[in-house]
């Protein structure tokens, strides 16, 4: 199953985090992590978002590389429109098979 990496510069990660988990979390299961961040399961694919200081690191593990790059994309798309006024951008890895 392809994996990626995705990271955030902020210095509020904790805060995206969670409002990223609490806007999802009427429509699929979302469970808080022993680090504190927050696991999201979107049918076969999984989000987990750990916050740090600093950043924001996002990984996304999907069955295939179309549905990596679509919930690849979902995540961007919020968390960079959560983030506007802070101009919050998301960078991605290569994606990996795991």
């Amino acid at each position: 199953m392809p994996t990626s990496l995705g990271r955030t510069t902020t210095d509020a990660a904790a805060r995206y985090a969670k409002q990223f988990a609490s806007h999802f979390g009427r429509k699929i299961p979302v469970e808080e992590t022993p680090e504190g961040g927050h696991r999201l399961s979107f049918q076969a694919s999984e989000v987990v978002l750990t916050p740090a200081d600093d950043h924001l690191l996002i990984s996304v593990t999907s069955p295939d590389a179309t549905t990596l790059t679509a919930i690849q994309n979902v995540v961007t798309s919020h968390l960079e429109r959560f983030g506007r006024r802070n101009e919050l951008t998301v960078a991605w890895d290569e994606p990996t098979d795991g």
